[in-house]
């Protein structure tokens, strides 16, 4: 069994469950641990029944999909789901397309049915609590600074506030993580950094953005689905700092 965890907190996981705090973890397991973005795993070996024959591969939840890869490929946009229920240890997808049954096992088909049917909102998987002081270096969509603005949030724009726990650093390129170091120097005990970063772009990298942050004295602990098209990969001092 090899292991590559984030140095930071002490991580635990249930059996099949990929993101209960663990992040960048390679395990002789075949799926991809990774903490997303709540205590369920969003990425699961498993077998699918679809269309009068059974397939095995990975499924994989995503903000606004269900993705299986394996012996055949399978994409479910949320929005084309008619029902969805949980049974024995089965995740029954209905669209008009017909019916997928993933066999996740009992905890995961029930949390994500949970997930699907009662998704969290961003600010909630980013943590964001109403009242709270949040730094915006870069830039970001109007929609979400309305949803912050909705949820009660002071807004510091293009400079870090004093105090504030929430810095969100934009980047659309590996270049723009020259400015992580000089960011990283102002965090403050419990002020979390969240590095948002356009998804699928070989240009800047998921190991582009951790790289930076652990270089920069930080440890990786989350990371999030921002939207369709971006990630966000949350940092915080190690304990020893705080």
């Amino acid at each position: 069994m090899r292991r590559r965890i984030a140095a930071s907190a002490l991580r635990q996981t249930s059996p099949r469950s990929c993101d209960i705090h663990l992040l960048h973890e390679t395990l002789s397991f075949p799926c991809r641990l990774r903490y997303l973005d709540s205590f369920m795993g969003n990425e699961l070996a498993c077998t699918l029944r679809h269309a009068g024959k059974s397939f095995s591969g990975t499924a994989l939840l995503e903000s606004s999909e269900i993705l299986f890869r394996g012996d055949t490929r399978l994409k479910i946009p949320l929005n084309s789901i008619t029902n969805i229920h949980a049974t024995g240890g089965d995740l029954k997808v209905h669209t008009k397309n017909g019916l997928a049954i993933f066999e996740l096992g009992p905890n995961a088909a029930t949390q994500w049915h949970q997930k699907i049917t009662n998704p969290k909102s961003v600010l909630d998987k980013l943590g964001v609590k109403p009242g709270h002081s949040v730094s915006l270096i870069g830039s970001f969509r109007p929609d979400f600074l309305a949803d912050l603005k909705t949820h009660g949030a002071l807004l510091t724009k293009n400079k870090i506030a004093k105090g504030s726990p929430w810095i969100f650093f934009a980047v659309s390129e590996k270049a723009d993580l020259r400015r992580v170091p000089p960011v990283a120097k102002q965090i403050e005990r419990a002020t979390a950094l969240w590095i948002v970063y356009p998804k699928g772009q070989k240009s800047i990298t998921e190991s582009d953005v951790r790289s930076v942050g652990l270089k920069a004295g930080l440890v990786d602990v989350k990371v999030v689905s921002f939207s369709p098209t971006h990630t966000a990969l949350k940092f915080v001092l190690p304990k020893s700092r705080r």
